[in-house]
């Protein structure tokens, strides 16, 4: 097994985990990180494949925009966790067929192969001084054109993207009231005398006489 399969073997199997995560996961941020690193490694196996804009596409459209996107859906959006699971059961059966038709599909895929398919190759188009043709990279070429002829758009696509991630925090910044967290700017500013104050209360009442409690009536009885 050469270095590429294994890369390949391991890119799928984050793959296939963060997928499974992302239907079995109770927090809806947590889903839609995993969907992020499920995305991430979708990417990585396009690499592999020699198909590098596919690749970067999938990381500045998806992980860049529609993840930002179901972020700041979801931490807007108040979701009860257990109103969203009350159907799961009634829609189970129709979920099971179709996933299950899905891993048959794909199993007959990779059962038969690609036949008839070659790896892709990068197209040489690059010359020399000579005038022969010369190899050269598609990564390398995409990220040429993408830091200087597309360099700010993609910086103003970046920011646009950062901004959005901050108004989604900043909008669904809530004060739980079971928090016991204490302020620390409050606690700086506070003073000895703002802790303890001493008031002195005026004596009003007159002293009043000890009172001598009665002898008990059995007592008594027995001195007579």
């Amino acid at each position: 097994m050469d270095a590429k399969t294994a890369f390949f073997y391991l890119f799928a199997a984050v793959l296939l985990f963060a997928a499974f995560r992302v239907i079995t996961a109770r927090n809806p941020v947590h889903a839609v990180l995993n969907l992020i690193l499920a995305f991430s490694q979708a990417a990585a196996i396009w690499l592999l494949l020699k198909a590098e804009f596919l690749g970067i596409v999938l990381v500045l459209v998806y992980l860049g925009a529609v993840m930002v996107l179901f972020l700041f859906v979801v931490m807007m959006l108040d979701i009860k966790i257990d109103t969203v699971r009350q159907g799961f059961w009634r829609h189970f059966p129709l979920a099971a067929f179709i996933g299950a038709l899905i891993a048959f599909e794909m199993g007959a895929v990779l059962m038969t192969g690609f036949r008839g398919m070659e790896e892709p190759k990068a197209m040489a188009v690059a010359f020399d001084a000579a005038g022969k043709v010369i190899p050269y990279s598609n990564t390398k070429e995409l990220g040429k054109l993408l830091y200087t002829e597309y360099l700010f758009p993609v910086e103003i696509a970046a920011v646009i993207l950062l901004v959005a991630m901050i108004a989604a925090i900043a909008l669904t910044l809530r004060h739980r009231k079971d928090s016991k967290a204490v302020n620390p700017a409050q606690q700086i500013r506070v003073r000895a005398a703002d802790r303890l104050t001493v008031v002195k209360v005026p004596v009003t009442q007159k002293p009043v006489a000890p009172v001598v409690p009665e002898a008990e009536p059995a007592a008594e009885e027995k001195k007579q």
